[in-house]
């Protein structure tokens, strides 16, 4: 496979991009590098300008079969407005990528929720992120995780297009041309170290618009560095719990995917299936 790696977002250590260019080349990936993606400007990888050339290059290039964002940060809202798609590439990254996440569910494009350089250059060859990450880049046709059922979690199953990403990544978008369709979805959302009150605040923005209340079902991802907060009056959990409790839908908690180095890569915008029991939870993709 063809992969360009960009740096849509923050500035990242150049030297990550230049070893997970290795490992994807060991893997007999051809990979090439975006003219800014190891820059610096400010906070970002290069400005505004150079960002959005980056990406629509990607974009626009026939060779190009995937692009691999080397990190998230922040940045892509700025420019997510003159980014243009191809819906034959393969979009990879989480965190702040949430935002091209909900670009191409915009257009029925499949993106991959997955790790990053930092992770592709240091995690283990045997790790589940680098083994299925691997095997997805290699043409492999689904994406299955058969998981211990969380005390949390609520009992069903569900069929639906798994969207979603960052939580706070993709709050941002409700009532913007970038938010994502309600019908038929499955949400997936994690965030790192918000307060809990954030949290809260950006779950009842989810509920006040309706979106809760449509879905068939919620993955909740790891909540990386959210603490607990006695001011709000519950536990965290209970935070994520309570946003979900009026709607009969099946919930899972503590889904291994989010800012963790066990990052379970998923693809959004596309089916899946999930089911949870009193023993096992099992998240199952056919990818196209």
């Amino acid at each position: 496979m063809n992969i360009r790696i960009v740096s849509p977002s923050a500035a990242i250590d150049p030297q990550l991009i230049d070893k997970a260019a290795v490992v994807l080349e060991s893997w007999g990936h051809t990979v090439s590098i975006a003219p800014h993606a190891q820059g610096k400007w400010a906070g970002f990888s290069g400005t505004k300008e150079e960002r959005l050339a980056d990406l629509n290059e990607a974009f626009a290039d026939p060779a190009v079969e995937a692009i691999l964002c080397s990190r998230g940060g922040y940045g892509l809202a700025q420019i997510i407005d003159r980014v243009k798609v191809d819906e034959r590439k393969l979009l990879i990254g989480f965190s702040d990528i949430t935002c091209l996440h909900c670009l191409c569910a915009n257009h029925e494009m499949p993106s991959l929720h997955s790790i990053m350089a930092k992770h592709i250059a240091s995690l283990p060859a045997d790790s589940d992120p680098i083994k299925t990450l691997r095997t997805i880049l290699d043409g492999g046709k689904n994406i299955s995780y058969t998981l211990p059922t969380d005390s949390l979690s609520r009992k069903g199953k569900a069929t639906g297009i798994l969207r979603g990403g960052n939580l706070s990544v993709f709050y941002g978008l409700q009532g913007t041309p970038f938010e994502v369709k309600k019908k038929d979805t499955i949400l997936f959302i994690e965030d790192v170290e918000e307060p809990q009150y954030h949290i809260d605040r950006m779950l009842q923005n989810l509920r006040l618009s309706g979106l809760l209340a449509s879905v068939k079902g919620v993955i909740f991802g790891q909540f990386a560095g959210c603490k607990d907060d006695e001011r709000v009056g519950c536990s965290l959990n209970e935070t994520l719990l309570n946003s979900v409790a009026p709607y009969n839908i099946p919930v899972i908690m503590n889904f291994p995917a989010g800012h963790v180095e066990y990052n379970l890569p998923m693809m959004l915008n596309q089916q899946v299936e999930i089911s949870i029991d009193d023993n096992h939870t099992t998240f199952t993709q056919q990818l196209h």
